[in-house]
């Protein structure tokens, strides 16, 4: 019989649902088709509300920094979030009837809140099912990822399990192997790279997020110098990509100007440096393609962890206005590219392009030997906070 995998995500942030589709594929091509079921228990029990409740976290993080900044210290050092998710008795029906159907042998969340589900439903005298956090955020990682506790911890980087080390997490249940991004910078890490520097213009890549502040400024200001060739995505914003398309037709340099595009993963693999905010899927798909990062904003909480990675390992550059975006551009390029190519060799050190399959390996594997036991759950607590 198939070993299911239940992944557990939800649409607040980038990362959640990008590492959830991306470890639901490598389950998929190491078990087979339909071992692994991706589900999001919050838009499944109340569409509407969750809806609304994900529309207006992506207001207060773009509109309200500051006010963001505030709630997440309180989520990371107060237990009222953790005793609220406990009582949600609506959600956990849906969890407990969504585990009866799928049947899964091991769960895997993409996001911090289902432990709590978890933990409340086994403590209701569910059965035990191992279950594992994969961690979509660097070193400014909020305690929800581990007070309620896990059967392991699959964590992007090394820097951020020894943030979790210090916390009490058992060094055995840490597990560095990655971010989970999409298969094809795994299968294309050997033939897929930037142009060589000596024999053409640098490719500059902005990748624009509508909550970004200054963006058409920054965007203006780069298709206005002429020593790179750029390529914009502006998403679902159709205004700014006439003005923009308009703008790029007046460039000597090679200019491409794109609307909402699934060619994210090689476009960073083909160009030689990506501007963007801090997001986390963005952040790591770069460091993945191996593309250094010019970060344009950062959203305070969990972004500040992906830019600190970056900033620790000598990558990219911080670069909030349009003057300091194209000011760090020039310096990474002068020179023959320098710079550049310092923070390029610098990425190989901390690039995970195989992050899912090993993260879907390792589950499997244990499943294997738990299968060669005695009937005894893995067991499923290691909590660091009381109920």
């Amino acid at each position: 019989m198939k070993r299911r995998i239940l992944i557990l995500t939800a649409g607040y942030g980038e990362g959640h649902n990008a590492a959830a589709k991306a470890l639901a594929f490598a389950c998929n091509a190491s078990n087979g088709d339909g071992t692994a079921c991706v589900a999001d228990v919050f838009a499944l029990t109340s569409p509407r509300l969750n809806e609304l409740v994900r529309r207006g976290y992506l207001a207060v993080i773009n509109a309200s920094p500051a006010l963001w900044a505030v709630a997440y210290r309180q989520l990371d050092r107060s237990k009222l979030f953790s005793r609220w998710m406990r009582g949600r008795q609506r959600e956990r029906r849906v969890l407990s009837d969504l585990i009866a159907r799928e049947r899964p042998a091991a769960i895997c969340c993409t996001f911090p809140a289902y432990a709590y589900l978890l933990a409340e439903r086994e403590r209701r005298g569910a059965p035990a099912i191992p279950f594992f956090n994969v961690v979509t955020d660097s070193i400014s990682v909020n305690s929800l990822w581990w007070r309620a506790g896990a059967s392991g911890w699959f964590v992007p980087n090394e820097d951020s399990a020894a943030v979790m080390r210090r916390a009490g997490i058992p060094n055995e249940r840490l597990h560095p192997y990655g971010f989970p991004v999409p298969p094809f910078f795994a299968q294309h890490a050997c033939d897929l790279f930037p142009p060589n520097l000596a024999s053409g213009s640098p490719r500059v890549l902005y990748i624009m997020n509508s909550g970004t502040r200054g963006a058409a400024e920054i965007a203006r200001r780069i298709l206005h110098a002429t020593e790179w060739e750029v390529t914009c995505t502006v998403g679902r914003d159709e205004r700014l990509r006439r003005e923009l398309t308009a703008l790029a037709s007046r460039r000597r340099a090679p200019t491409t100007i794109l609307g909402w595009t699934d060619q994210i993963p090689r476009l960073l693999m083909t160009h030689h440096a990506v501007i963007s905010k801090a997001g986390g899927a963005t952040t790591q798909e770069a460091i993945a393609a191996r593309c250094p990062m010019i970060v344009c904003q950062i959203v305070p909480g969990q972004e500040e962890g992906n830019y600190e990675l970056l900033r620790r390992h000598g990558i990219g550059a911080r670069a909030e206005t349009p003057e300091a975006v194209e000011r760090e551009l020039r310096r990474a390029f002068q020179d023959g590219g320098r710079i550049w190519g310092e923070w390029r060799a610098a990425l190989a050190a901390i690039s995970r392009p195989h992050a899912a399959q090993e993260i879907a390996r390792h589950v499997f594997a244990l499943l294997e030997i738990e299968a060669q036991r005695e009937p005894v759950p893995i067991p499923l607590r290691a909590a660091l906070e009381s109920a």
